[in-house]
C-alpha cells in the first residue's frame, strides 16, 4: 500500500465537490494534515504502517495519546484551579479497610462538586471518555467508611445498530426500534486508585445491576418518548451494554456474582461476552482536525454539520467524518482504525429476551441491592486481592496529581 501522505487521487464521484470548496479554506493543507496525523498513529488497519503486535494495551494507549492530551488540556483548564481541593475526596492506601468498604451511589447532575469529581476521575482513564448523549445517568461511587471516591460509572443511550448485541438478542429492526428504550450503554466504568488495585472496578461495574440504579432509571424515564420510535413507552432498565477500552478486558471478563450464605443462591450480576466491534471509529481524528472537518461540511451546507441529536441516526461524529473525508477527496475508510473491542451485555430482568422481543408485556425485575452486591464483591474480589497484594496501602493520592500533570 502506498504511504498515506503521498499524493492521492480525489475519491471518484467527489471531484466536483472537492474542486468547489470555499476559497478561504485551505483544503489541501487540511487533507495533508489528516493523512500525516493518521500515518503518525501507525494504526493496525493500515498495511505497511500499522503493526499487529502493537495491539497490546500499552500500544492502544499510545494510539489514543493525542486524543487524550486534547481532552486533558481542555478539562484541566476548566477544573485545574480546583484540583488541590478536589484531591481531598480521593484516598490514600492507608485510608482503606478492605473489610469495611461500603459503597454508596451519588447521582451526578449539573456542574457542582460531584460533577467536577466525576470529570477529574475520568481523566485517569488511559483511553479518553466520551460525555454520552441522549438519556444520561452519571454516578460517583463513594465509600461510606471513609467518605472517599471509589470510582464512577455513567449510562447513556445505546447505539441503534450494534451487530453483536442485536444478533445475541435475536430481534429484528422493528422489535429493536420498539424495545431499545429499555436498554442503556455504560460509556464509562471503573475505580480510581487505590481502590482499582483491589479490583474495585469489578465492584463498580457490578453496581450497575443494582435495584437502586433500576429504580432511579424508572423514576427518570418511565414516562419517556422514544427518540427513534417517537412513541410513548413505560421504559424499564432491562439490558446494559458495556464495551472494553483496551481490547480484551480483564475488568469485564469473568464478572459474575452469586449470592452468598443461602441455601439456594441466586445470580446477582453477570456480564456476558457477545462479540467484538469491527474496528471503526473517530478517535484518531484529533479535536482540531474534526472541528476543521465540520467546517468543511458546514460550508457545503450539508445537514450532518449540526445533526448531532439522538435519533438523527448512528454516531454523529462518524457520519460527519465520513462525509467530510469524502468532501476532501479522501477515502472514508480512514475511519477504520483496526482496534477491536469486546462487547458485553448485563441482563437485568429474568425474562429480558422475551420482553425485548415483545413476547412478554412485563419485565420481571428482581435486582439485588447495593449492599448485597457489595458483600458478594468483597468476598469474591476485594478481600482476596488485599491479602495477595497488600502494597495497595502504600499508595499516595499525590500520585494522581503526578499522573495528571504529565499532560
Amino acid at each position: 500500500m502506498q504511504r498515506l501522505t503521498e499524493k492521492q487521487e480525489v475519491l471518484p464521484g467527489f471531484e466536483e465537490l472537492y474542486s468547489s470548496q470555499p476559497p478561504q479554506m485551505d483544503i489541501d493543507s487540511l487533507r495533508e494534515d489528516i493523512l500525516k496525523h493518521v500515518e503518525a498513529l501507525r494504526l493496525p488497519s493500515w498495511a505497511g504502517l500499522g503493526d499487529p503486535s502493537a495491539l497490546t494495551k500499552d500500544g492502544i494507549r499510545a494510539m489514543h495519546g493525542a486524543q487524550r492530551g486534547d481532552i486533558q488540556a481542555r478539562e484541566m483548564a476548566a477544573i485545574g484551579a480546583k484540583v488541590e481541593d478536589l484531591m481531598q475526596h480521593f484516598a490514600n492506601g492507608e485510608d482503606i479497610r478492605p473489610d469495611a468498604i461500603d459503597p454508596e451511589l451519588v447521582a451526578v447532575r449539573g456542574d457542582g462538586l460531584n460533577s467536577k469529581l466525576f470529570r477529574l476521575a475520568t481523566l485517569l482513564w488511559s483511553v479518553p471518555v466520551s460525555k454520552g448523549y441522549g438519556r444520561r445517568m452519571r454516578y460517583l461511587v463513594r465509600d461510606r467508611s471513609n467518605g472517599k471516591v471509589i470510582g464512577v460509572f455513567g449510562l447513556t443511550d445505546p447505539v441503534f445498530n450494534l451487530r453483536a448485541r442485536d444478533v445475541w438478542i435475536g430481534w429484528n429492526e422493528q422489535q429493536r426500534r420498539a424495545a431499545l428504550v429499555h436498554c442503556m450503554d455504560a460509556y464509562v466504568v471503573g475505580a480510581v486508585p487505590p481502590y482499582s488495585y483491589l479490583l474495585g472496578g469489578k465492584l463498580v461495574a457490578s453496581l450497575i445491576g443494582s435495584a437502586e440504579v433500576g429504580e432511579a432509571f424508572a423514576r427518570r424515564y418511565a414516562a419517556t418518548k422514544g427518540q427513534i420510535s417517537k412513541s410513548h413507552k413505560a421504559a424499564r432498565l432491562v439490558l446494559v451494554t458495556v464495551t472494553s477500552a483496551l481490547g480484551r478486558s480483564s475488568l469485564y471478563n469473568r464478572l459474575k456474582l452469586i449470592e452468598q450464605g443461602v441455601e439456594n443462591p441466586r445470580l446477582l450480576v453477570e456480564l456476558i461476552r457477545v462479540g467484538a466491534t469491527v474496528g471503526f471509529g473517530h478517535f484518531h481524528l484529533s479535536e482540531s482536525l474534526f472541528t476543521q472537518l465540520r467546517e468543511v461540511v458546514k460550508a457545503n451546507g450539508h445537514e450532518y454539520a449540526d445533526a448531532h441529536q439522538y435519533g438523527d441516526g448512528p454516531n454523529w461524529r462518524i457520519r460527519l467524518s465520513r462525509v467530510g473525508l469524502a468532501m476532501l477527496g479522501l477515502d472514508p475508510d480512514l475511519l477504520r482504525h483496526g482496534i477491536t473491542r469486546e462487547i458485553f451485555v448485563m441482563p437485568l430482568a429474568l425474562n429480558y429476551r422475551d420482553f425485548l422481543l415483545g413476547e412478554a408485556e412485563e419485565a420481571y425485575l428482581d435486582r439485588p441491592t447495593i449492599r448485597e452486591i457489595s458483600l458478594a464483591a468483597q468476598r469474591r474480589w476485594i478481600l482476596p486481592r488485599a491479602n495477595r497484594c497488600p502494597d495497595y496501602a502504600a499508595f499516595r493520592k499525590t500520585q494522581i496529581l503526578d499522573e495528571l500533570r504529565k499532560y
